[in-house]
């Protein structure tokens, strides 16, 4: 009789040890959930260090900057009625000046993107904005890697896409060849515009040849190098 109840008693205290094993089990479970999610959340709403947007207060609006119509578009327009080769330099504080100055913010599939700001290192031009998804906001950066190719056509690379910290550069590129091919289907574009080849470069990987007018002279961006603080085109007359 006391045999049977040392056995009850050893199955009650094994179930309860279990129950124990598996409570435990479960917190642990649950703090590793919870740290994983802190650790996403964490790289979502990371703010870079080197986003700096330009404080627009003062702007007139709708006024285009003046480093753009007094300064970049004359010396370009000058330059290529001479029809020799010559360089163009365009500072980082120069983009970041006309950007500012756009139509913002812009809207595209539910997401308000605004205060955007640019950024030149070695190699590569960064781009970064605040994008506003239903009232949750997120700091995006996108890399681009402009190079002339064998053919002298400019592909655009974009080389890095992140939302936050976190790199989501495949998921991003996918979307973007899709919602550009969804886009060439509802309307039409016309393909030799500047602004449709630069899309075309940046979201469905196609080079295309940089060859620019100037009343009635023509140049060909021969060299492009992306420097500290700046961007360097070279150009040469085109026929």
């Amino acid at each position: 009789m006391n045999s049977g109840k040392t056995e009850i008693q050893d199955a009650g205290a094994d179930l309860e040890n279990l129950r124990k094993r598996r409570r435990r089990r479960l917190v642990i479970w649950l703090l590793i959930d919870l740290a994983v999610a802190s650790i996403v959340l964490g790289l979502l709403f990371y703010r870079p260090a080197s986003y700096r947007p330009l404080n627009t207060v003062g702007f007139k609006e709708g006024q285009v900057s003046p480093y753009l119509t007094h300064e970049l578009s004359p010396r370009f327009y000058n330059e290529a009625q001479k029809r020799k080769a010559f360089e163009l330099v365009v500072t980082e504080d120069a983009i970041n000046d006309i950007i500012a100055r756009g139509d913002w913010p812009k809207e595209s599939e539910g997401v308000m993107l605004y205060s955007p700001a640019a950024l030149f290192v070695p190699g590569r031009a960064v781009l970064m904005g605040t994008a506003d998804f239903r009232g949750v906001k997120f700091v995006i950066t996108i890399e681009i890697e402009p190079r002339l190719d064998e053919d002298g056509l400019l592909d655009l690379d974009v080389t890095c896409f992140k939302v936050g910290a976190m790199n989501v550069t495949p998921l991003a590129k996918m979307i973007a060849k899709r919602m550009y091919a969804e886009r060439l289907a509802e309307i039409e574009i016309d393909a030799e515009a500047l602004q449709s080849k630069i899309a075309a470069a940046l979201l469905n990987d196609e080079g295309f040849l940089p060859v620019f007018s100037a009343g009635d002279s023509r140049v060909r961006v021969e060299r492009v190098e992306v420097e500290k603080g700046r961007l360097v085109l070279s150009f040469v007359p085109a026929s």
